[in-house]
């Protein structure tokens, strides 16, 4: 692990990187060892109270995440005020757009999905419920970002897929120019950084602080989000999201 756990926390430190790394994948206990860099034995004891205590699942398809966690996942959503609040406002335009609608914030260094309502139009976007992603390469990660200029290109790089000094220089420049005409707008648009095919409209939303808390996107296959329509859901989406913001105790200067 990379950082040394506090004197009296190893072993709690070692029980959560354990469940971190079921979360990603290690569905065994070589798989286990390998990712948090236990011991075999050491590594099954944990694995064993996690399963007593309802973190994990352990049977023919190895460990999973218990339901334990699933409970607590709740309280934490449920928790934070913004899914609540938001939830209404993304039915409404679930059914009124007939997209994919997600609510997400922005938690470290990248996006986290807090909600999620697919649309009726059969596209299957791979975004999820509590799924992470990298913010300068979504409409929301763009959104969350408007009014952190300092932050754009530091970010972008650090984001950027590998390629050619030239290429990426090019890139980074025309992301700097989308990224100004964004936050003048108050809107970010994601044609297609993504994924191939599907685009974009997305809207920060504002606490009492008037900070930038989260942000919502309608999201949808290239056919159906032309840049006309684009154009016209960046209203619809702003009054949304002021609606979500209202809510929150944010105010209008």
């Amino acid at each position: 692990m990379a950082d040394t756990p506090a004197p009296g926390t190893q072993t709690l430190a070692r029980g959560l990187a354990v469940i971190r790394a079921v979360a990603d994948g290690a569905h065994d206990l070589r798989t286990l060892v390998e990712r948090t860099g236990l011991g075999r034995s050491t590594a099954h004891r944990l694995t064993q109270l996690l399963i007593i205590e309802g973190y994990l699942r352990g049977g023919r398809d190895g460990y999973t995440l218990g339901p334990t966690l699933i409970e607590l996942g709740f309280q934490a959503l449920h928790g934070n005020p913004l899914p609540v609040v938001a939830r209404p406002v993304l039915e409404e335009l679930s059914a009124q757009l007939h997209d994919t609608v997600h609510l997400a914030v922005r938690d470290g260094d990248s996006v986290l999905y807090l909600d999620k309502l697919p649309g009726t139009r059969g596209a299957e976007m791979r975004s999820r419920i509590g799924h992470r992603m990298p913010l300068t390469r979504t409409g929301v990660g763009m959104a969350l970002l408007l009014d952190s200029e300092p932050e754009w290109r530091p970010r972008y790089q650090a984001e950027a897929p590998a390629q050619p000094d030239q290429v990426h220089a090019q890139d980074l420049n025309a992301f700097l120019t989308r990224m100004r005409a964004y936050a003048e707008a108050g809107v970010a648009k994601d044609l297609e950084d993504n994924e191939p095919g599907i685009r974009c409209v997305a809207v920060p939303i504002r606490d009492v602080t008037a900070t930038i808390t989260g942000a919502i996107s309608i999201s949808a296959t290239r056919p159906y989000m032309p840049p006309a329509r684009m154009q016209g859901l960046t209203t619809v989406m702003t009054k949304a999201a002021q609606r979500i913001s209202v809510a929150l105790g944010y105010r209008e200067p």
